[in-house]
């Protein structure tokens, strides 16, 4: 089949180069515009147009669809529309535009976490399963028939940067699958059943750490909100990064919340059950380091604690 692919981030990466070395020829790539990256705000390419330049597929770069757009996809004269994490809706006429419509990979078991941040709010919520599911695109936001699904059990220390990575790769191959069956004509198509939980897209206050509940909500929430948007508290009125965590391997339940000790070349915080410890931070201003380097450089570290933690 001719083939259109729709994405955009790094995790979609692996389902581009994978229908590229299929059977199936990609004839057009549509992702968003370049975007200004680091310090010097230089215009970058996404990882799936820099991907599409070096597999010699032609690109269209678009922040959203217009008929210009939908007119280019057209004269592609696609069988087939893929799309995993574009970012943004399709809708009509060109979702009708290829012969067979538009698939997507989604990063959840549907209809599960509908939405643009399935495998963070998985994590959050503190799932014991998540997974990945292929489906027919339609108009309402992630809602039609399920074409393929992999299913991904949940350790309980997974962040959801090494989560999405496994599921970009596993995703890819059941994406892969499901266009073969498409192309044969020996597709199942299954209607999505069970309570639908909503996935919205992630905030920089969804990161901040709560440390007045119990501590498998504060390291869930850790969990899923690493990297992107990375977790954090204040500390004396600054937002202070906490880059890699864990729970006290001791199950310590004496620090009032928030409370933070330096426990011989440990550094824990308190939540309302066991202590967390912190193992990687980047105070504001400074560059990431030990937890324990940083709490010995505090001159006075005695009663500290991190800000809006309970009495």
């Amino acid at each position: 089949m001719r083939l259109v692919f729709a994405g955009s981030p790094a995790a979609a990466v692996p389902s581009l180069r994978a229908l590229a070395a299929g059977p199936h020829e990609v004839v057009a790539v549509l992702t968003r515009d370049d975007t200004p990256q680091g310090r010097k705000r230089v215009l970058t390419p996404t990882p799936v147009a820099e991907a599409a330049d070096e597999l010699g597929i032609p690109v269209i770069k678009a922040r959203r669809i217009t008929d210009d757009v939908t007119a280019a996809i057209a004269d592609a004269e696609a069988d087939l529309g893929v799309i995993v994490a574009y970012g943004a809706l399709l809708r009509e006429p060109l979702l009708s535009t290829p012969r067979l419509g538009w698939i997507n990979l989604h990063f959840s078991l549907l209809p599960r976490w509908r939405g643009a941040a399935p495998v963070q709010r998985a994590l959050m919520a503190g799932d014991s399963e998540t997974g990945a599911a292929v489906f027919q695109l339609v108009p309402e936001l992630d809602a039609g028939e399920v074409l393929g699904v992999v299913r991904k059990p949940l350790t309980g220390d997974e962040t959801a940067g090494h989560l999405l990575g496994e599921l970009a790769i596993s995703g890819a191959l059941l994406l892969t699958r499901v266009v073969d069956e498409l192309a044969a004509g020996r597709e199942t198509r299954t209607v999505q059943i069970g309570d639908v939980t909503l996935a919205p897209k992630l905030a920089l206050d969804d990161a901040a750490l709560d440390f007045g509940a119990p501590l498998a909500d504060v390291y869930d929430r850790f969990r899923g909100v690493t990297p992107e948007p990375g977790a954090h508290a204040l500390l004396d009125g600054d937002r202070f990064k906490l880059l890699d965590v864990r729970p006290a391997d001791d199950g310590r339940d004496d620090l009032a919340p928030g409370a933070i000790l330096l426990d011989h070349r440990r550094v824990l915080v308190g939540t309302t059950t066991r202590a967390l410890e912190l193992l990687t931070v980047q105070p504001a201003g400074k560059k990431p380091m030990a937890a324990g380097d940083w709490l010995r450089g505090v001159p006075d570290r005695d009663g500290l604690r991190f800000d809006g933690s309970p009495s």
